[in-house]
């Protein structure tokens, strides 16, 4: 896995000089970021710049539906979608299959199709075949195959799959965001690539890139504290740059914290294995001191018994390792959910994936093998033959040392797996501040007839099971954030601040159940009026949520009346801090319309009908828009993928905790046994002196457990900094209770003390003549 997300576009020529440019916005409210940048700078560069050799734009696009020409299949939604011309096949090398790839999609009504696409659209037609063929886009824009190109070749960020002219864009109804952005405006769908000429001159180019900023900056933008500039992204920082994203918000987006856990964790697991080889090995010493004295004795030198014992050691670990192969399809499922899709067996044909396998095999092997060895060839032969290997105390400090280490890195994953599951059970049990339980809402993104949506309203009317019906926008919390400048003046005071809006009708907020603290809610929906929360009022000065109503702040051309001030709640997960909102009406309509979801509530005493109100709702849906396919989403399961990541993380911890511990007490019962084992002469002449097999278990047991305790000691510290660290990452987070830590602690003294009675009872029982007269 590791491997696997560290090798994302290494395959591009000169990877390691391309760059994208991002823009970087600064306000009295702190920094964010947004992965692209204004269409004119990207133009303007392209024109050249000092240190850049070359530079290509593209921009990202969704089209409705397509549809080759006369033909029955309709594709609908596609993502993987570019507006863009030859440089950007120049720049990221890809192969031509057919086409011209000079000066191509210059013109209105030109696309490029990958090899992958092309099969798809036209089955049985090869590459050639292809171009000349017409696409329909959105059932009337005509656009002509023009070139086909080879999928990029290995693991990528680029998924894209057609690639349009930028003048098609004045067709399709999006010449104003493609081809004639402002200066001011910033799209993430626009993007810009560029490649240095050495990266020596980053410098420089960063420079150049603020005076552009700076030249072409909004004066009154600036003077309020608003300030914009343009920086580099390294194209490696791409698959791992979690604010910034790739080019889509559903792309996955890996992260090198979870990567370098993942390496710890199997390197510690690793670790136990090793150290637990090592003590049951040294454990059962005396079972093979025999054949080590005999050896010895027949002229056998200890280079060569310690070449016998690696060898052994090598067929345990290789074998180990042909039964792990054959358990990874299994385990690839089991995992399934924390594990990227593009990940499967056939990774391990890859040359470096079986050059590290092949070097972890000997790693293991020597860890593993040559204390053990060392150990074994140790014995004196003449001491072998008089069975006297264990009459002087042998040291066993070291196994002492490898038993606390393992018991420290179980602690540590019992600690931090308690912790983090509290923290996701914390999470998903917070009361969000509005109504989540049996409330869900439906999107129509693609409805240009809003008569469309109110019909579709009024048909969910008539559905018994539903309660509560509102068309507004995002739902109270979601990933997408709409949001514009807003000003208020007070006391000759200018307070600028960014606000989102979140779009409903006035029925909107008793759906959600968000408490109204003061004022009263909005008329109706097309004026400008606006029910802020309380995070804003206490901004604008006003302690008393009564005091704000009644005021009047401007956002953008627009003066807007405060009537109301509703209950703060959480518009994002609890990593994030409550930040100024405003719930508003539809009030650009001449634009576009915010109103593009129905959210409804339904009947939550009765679950076992919400399948039959659903199927109710579909057919009400297939009536008004036959094309498409409704899609409901419930909003506890949308606060539950805010954690995925978090949920992801407990589940692993819970498996490496189970193997950790499993691990460490194998470990415990070797070195009982090697104890055990080299003290049989001290238990038989207790036993004949009077002792019971309780007190031999008491005075066994107490020397163990001390290990445990001072790796309990050791481990507790650092499971509680490594959390505390994690829960830093979080505006609201559980406490890290004292009762967790103990409780970790008592449980594996408990299972330390069940896996040490076992065996200490087992050689307590034993008869002790048997013992004594060996000697």
């Amino acid at each position: 896995m590791i491997y696997y997300d560290l090798t994302f576009d290494t395959f591009i020529q000169n990877s390691h000089r391309i760059y994208r440019v991002m823009s970087t916005f600064t306000s009295p409210e702190g920094k964010h970021f947004n992965r692209g940048v204004s269409i004119p700078l990207g133009q303007n560069i392209r024109k050249g710049m000092a240190g850049i050799d070359k530079a290509t734009t593209f921009y990202t696009t969704t089209i409705v539906k397509i549809s080759p020409d006369q033909g029955r299949t309709t594709y609908r939604y596609t993502d993987d979608v570019l507006y863009t011309d030859a440089s950007y096949f120049d720049f990221f090398s890809y192969d031509w299959m057919a086409g011209n790839p000079e000066n191509i999609l210059e013109n209105p009504n030109e696309v490029v199709l990958t090899r992958s696409r092309t099969a798809k659209y036209f089955p049985g037609l090869t590459a050639g075949q292809a171009v000349g063929q017409t696409l329909v886009y959105n059932d009337s824009v005509l656009v002509k195959v023009v070139g086909v190109v080879q999928d990029l070749p290995e693991r990528t960020d680029f998924n894209f799959n057609e690639f349009l002219s930028y003048n098609t864009s004045r067709a399709l109804g999006r010449k104003s965001r493609v081809l004639t952005g402002s200066w001011t405006s910033t799209h993430s769908a626009s993007q810009l690539f560029v490649l240095v000429h050495d990266r020596n001159q980053l410098p420089d180019i960063q420079q150049q890139l603020e005076r552009l900023a700076w030249e072409h900056a909004d004066e009154e933008m600036v003077s309020k504290g608003y300030l914009r500039q343009f920086e580099l992204q390294p194209l490696n920082d791409l698959h791992f740059n979690r604010e910034l994203g790739t080019f889509d918000n559903n792309q996955r987006i890996a992260d090198k914290k979870v990567l370098l856990g993942l390496g710890c964790v199997a390197l510690f697991l690793l670790l136990l294995g090793c150290i637990n080889f090592i003590n049951l090995n040294t454990a059962q010493a005396g079972k093979r001191a025999g054949e080590i004295g005999i050896r010895k004795t027949l002229g056998s030198s200890r280079k060569q018994l310690i070449g016998q014992f690696m060898v052994e050691t090598a067929l345990l670990t290789l074998g180990a390792a042909l039964i792990s192969l054959f358990l990874l399809p299994l385990l690839l499922r089991i995992f399934s959910d924390f594990i990227p899709e593009g990940i499967g067996p056939e990774l391990l044909s890859n040359g470096v994936v079986i050059i590290s396998i092949l070097l972890l095999l000997v790693a293991v092997t020597f860890v593993a093998g040559f204390y053990p060895a060392l150990v074994l060839t140790n014995f004196r032969p003449i001491k072998v033959l008089k069975n006297q290997i264990f009459q002087q105390d042998s040291k066993s400090t070291i196994r002492k040392y490898l038993t606390v280490f393992q018991f420290v890195i179980a602690q540590i994953f019992v600690i931090a797996t308690l912790l983090v599951y509290k923290q996701v059970n914390y999470m998903l049990k917070k009361d969000m501040g509005f109504k989540t339980k049996a409330t869900a809402f439906v999107r129509v993104w693609d409805d240009e007839d809003y008569q469309k949506r109110l019909k579709f309203v009024e048909g969910l009317k008539s559905i018994p099971q539903i309660t509560d019906i509102s068309l507004g926008g995002d739902p109270p919390a979601s990933g997408n954030i709409n949001s514009d400048i807003a000003t208020f003046y007070r006391h000759g005071e200018e307070i600028n601040t960014d606000l989102q809006l979140l779009f409903g009708d006035s029925h909107y907020r008793q759906l959600y159940g968000i408490d109204l603290l003061a004022g009263r809610d909005r008329l109706n929906d097309t004026i400008d009026e606006y029910v802020i929360n309380e995070t804003y009022s206490k901004l604008l000065g006003f302690n008393n949520p009564a005091d704000a109503v009644g005021h009047t702040i401007r956002v953008g051309d627009a003066d807007c009346q405060i009537v109301g001030v509703m209950a703060d709640f959480f518009q994002r997960s609890l990593t994030s801090d409550i930040t100024p909102m405003a719930l508003v009406g539809d009030t650009h309509t001449e634009f576009y319309r915010q109103f593009n979801t129905v959210h409804f509530t339904l009947e939550s005493q009765s679950p076992k009908a919400w399948p039959t109100a659903i199927e109710s709702m579909n057919e009400i849906w297939k009536r008004l828009y036959p094309d498409s396919n409704m899609e409901v989403n419930f909003l506890d399961d949308i606060i539950a993928h805010f954690y995925d990541q978090e949920t992801k993380t407990s589940k692993l911890l819970g498996w490496s905790m189970a193997l950790s511990t499993l691990i460490s007490c194998l470990g415990l019962l070797g070195l009982v046994i090697h104890t055990t084992e080299r003290r049989i002469l001290e238990i038989g002449i207790r036993k004949i002196l009077g002792a019971t097999v309780t007190q031999l278990n008491l005075l066994f047991c107490r020397e163990f457990l001390i290990l445990v305790g001072i790796a309990f000691a050791i481990a507790a510290p650092i499971a509680w900094l490594g959390v505390h660290n994690w829960l830093q990452d979080f505006a609201y987070k559980t406490t890290l209770s004292w009762w967790l830590f103990a409780l970790s602690g008592v449980a594996m003294m408990l299972l330390a003390l069940v896996i040490i009675s076992m065996r200490t009872m087992a050689a307590a029982n034993r008869n002790p003549i048997k013992s004594l007269r060996t000697e």
